[in-house]
């Protein structure tokens, strides 16, 4: 079996892709800092460390003899980037650059590298495209560009082969334990309000959209792990590289959202309408055309899955109320397939 080094394997998504990779039947090996990550998460080898140590992550590739890296140890908080950017180039660039050498120093030539739609920038629309412009407009969204043009540009030189996976908005977990701990994600913040009894806010309802709140585009997150999967696949083929999106291909309102978590949880919610957030497109939906396309990659859950797998892992894990009867909260279980 192939063996797969996951850094970043710890995380929130990282853990979800080392699931999908043993149920492939690969052999994923994690090195992770944990920084943020959780080593209660992952069942296969940890290497405590971080991806500028290049002599270690050299000793790692040849101790397991590892086929090809899936890069996801990064940070990414829009807000917090604005005001510590020079962490944001040094994490998210230089220690790509530092990663990279060490691949080359080793001979491994496959990468699976964790972007985000942030480095579209302002751009609007239902049917974002791969072709698009790209002009992020914060530095998280710039060190995930810096690190596209980093990875093209040792792929031009030393033949690496790889696949860009420009992320949408990620949710939900596929058990319990893989929870996602994070509040900067919308349902995360939702159910952080649930638990502390305060109403959640919506950023401005005067969006030229059809209940005027922001629309996003959502990606179950054991979706996207198996995309992971899926662009593994796909650098089997020689010579074969990809910047693709992973999304569900539609769009949510937040109210929606706001409104599927009270429905799955059967605690009616009553959101505070603030001012707009500066900087907020109305509506950014995934085309994604090209990765079905080119992986036979397609999301399987809808909204409704996704804030249900979120609900039931934070039930488990956290103070919340227990959900109370109601037709609404016990709706469909299916997998949502589009």
């Amino acid at each position: 079996m192939t063996t797969w080094l996951v850094a970043g394997g710890a995380g929130y998504i990282g853990a979800h892709v080392v699931r999908s990779l043993q149920a492939a039947g690969a052999q994923p090996v994690v090195l992770d800092d944990l920084s943020t990550g959780d080593p209660l998460r992952v069942g296969v080898p940890l290497i405590k460390g971080d991806i500028a140590d290049t002599e270690l992550v050299v000793d790692t590739l040849r101790r397991y003899q590892v086929a090809g890296v899936i890069q996801l140890a990064a940070d990414k908080q829009v807000e917090q980037s604005m005001r510590q950017p020079l962490t944001y180039y040094r994490r998210n660039v230089v220690n790509l650059l530092q990663l990279l050498t060490a691949m080359q120093e080793v001979g491994v030539a496959k990468l699976v590298f964790s972007s985000s739609a942030a480095v579209y920038g302002m751009i609007e629309g239902d049917d974002v495209r791969e072709s698009d412009e790209t002009a992020p407009i914060n530095p998280y969204g710039e060190t995930k560009l810096i690190g596209e043009w980093l990875i093209q540009d040792q792929a031009r030189a030393a033949g690496l082969r790889y696949a860009a996976l420009r992320y949408f908005n990620v949710v939900g977990a596929g058990s319990s334990e893989l929870a996602d701990h994070g509040r900067t994600n919308l349902v995360p913040m939702v159910l952080d309000a649930m638990r502390r009894k305060a109403r959640p806010v919506i950023f401005g309802d005067d969006h030229p959209t059809p209940d005027g709140t922001c629309v996003r585009d959502y990606i179950h997150v054991s979706d996207l792990a198996d995309a992971h999967v899926a662009a593994i696949g796909a650098l089997a083929q020689p010579g074969a590289s990809h910047v693709l999106n992973v999304g569900c291909g539609r769009g949510y309102s937040v109210r929606e959202v706001i409104d599927m978590v009270a429905q799955v949880s059967g605690h009616p919610l009553d959101p505070i309408v603030g001012d707009r957030r500066p900087g907020d497109p109305a509506s950014v939906v995934a085309n994604t055309d090209l990765i079905s396309a080119t992986l036979g990659w397609r999301a399987r859950h809808d909204l409704r899955d996704m804030v249900r797998s979120a609900w039931e892992a934070e039930l488990r894990t956290a103070s919340l109320p227990s959900p109370a009867p109601s037709p609404d909260a016990s709706g469909s279980t299916s997998e949502g397939k589009r």
